[in-house]
């Protein structure tokens, strides 16, 4: 099976998670039954991304003349991956780039995320049977020549003991965070509530503190955020507004909110569930220098950075935590 074989192979799965065939839509019901985080927007919109962004004929082929993938043949090297369950399909493209690149692949899927990669690897193996030799699921990843293993920073030490050994990638916590100038539209805003707010805020690549000017009037962003005032109805997320809230009122310190999200200054980029951090800036120069040389930040959203609303729409080249994954399945 040549590369072009495996494009082909790509682009009709593209198409199929875009379609309303039963076997799909159970699949993804499934999916919301299993974790109580995921709703059907939500997945909706995780595979909307990955059908739009990553399994297109005309991206697939320049990103593979990007990295002058020319491989015929599928090779005998095996990569153990780890993926999250954070967020719906957060682990497609270490697959994909597995894939694309000829490697088996050994995957442990999280508990909270397996139904929908495992029901699309198996798609992909009805419509062509070999590729059953050169993907597997496991819950031990032993025997592999190189790992990539995603999860938080306690976990992270625990990859780094038993993968030492191999080639790896061990991914750990990151977030995102906004800088606003206050020049922001009404519709920017909106798409920033959105990068904020989609996935519950769970995913690295949501907002979860903004840098606003001195003189920032919240009052647009706050009501921009309204619209995502139906999270109440979702207990496990009211449950950490409700208890976020108690503290904050508890410790006496000030806070903004629309009703669903708490805005509460704070100088950690990382917030929990229903709070966004904000922090005020004087030089937005001297701001940048200072995010840019934080390990932590998945992505910048603003003017001049990724643009409002498109923080969860990652390209093929948009790698998690920076490391290119196709340049390291080329180190091999």
């Amino acid at each position: 099976m040549d590369l072009q074989k495996r494009i082909e192979l790509l682009i009709k799965l593209g198409n199929y998670i875009q379609s309303n065939e039963t076997k799909w839509i159970e699949t993804k019901l499934r999916a919301v039954n299993q974790n109580s985080w995921f709703i059907d927007s939500f997945v909706d919109t995780a595979i909307k991304n990955i059908a739009e962004n990553f399994l297109q004929k005309e991206k697939l082929i320049e990103w593979t003349e990007h990295y002058n993938s020319d491989n015929n043949q599928f090779s005998n090297k095996k990569v153990g991956i780890v993926m999250a369950g954070n967020i719906p399909l957060v682990g497609f493209h270490d697959f994909l780039c597995a894939f694309i690149s000829g490697y088996k692949q050994v995957i442990k899927a999280s508990s909270k995320d397996n139904i929908l990669i495992k029901h699309l690897v198996s798609k992909l193996i009805e419509w062509e049977s070999s590729i059953q030799e050169y993907i597997s699921f496991e819950e031990n990843l032993k025997g592999c020549d190189a790992y990539i293993a995603t999860g938080s920073n306690n976990s992270s030490r625990y990859f780094e003991y038993y993968f030492n050994k191999y080639p790896s990638i061990i991914r750990k916590n990151r977030t995102s965070v906004a800088i606003l100038d206050g020049t922001e539209t009404e519709s920017e805003l909106n798409n920033l509530s959105n990068d904020i707010q989609l996935y519950f805020g769970l995913g690295c690549r949501n907002v979860t503190k903004i840098y606003v000017p001195k003189d920032n009037d919240f009052v647009p962003l706050l009501d921009s955020l309204k619209q995502f005032g139906n999270y109440m109805d979702f207990h496990k997320y009211k449950n950490n507004y409700d208890y976020q809230l108690a503290i904050l009122l508890m410790s006496e310190k000030y806070y903004m909110t629309d009703g669903s999200l708490l805005l509460v200054e704070d100088a950690n980029i990382f917030s929990p569930i229903s709070q966004l951090n904000y922090e005020f800036y004087d030089d937005k120069d001297v701001l940048i220098s200072q995010i840019q040389k934080t390990d932590s930040i998945q992505c910048i959203v603003g003017n001049g950075f990724i643009d409002f609303g498109k923080a969860q729409a990652p390209t093929l080249y948009d790698y998690a935590d920076g490391v290119d994954t196709m340049q390291f399945f080329k180190s091999l």
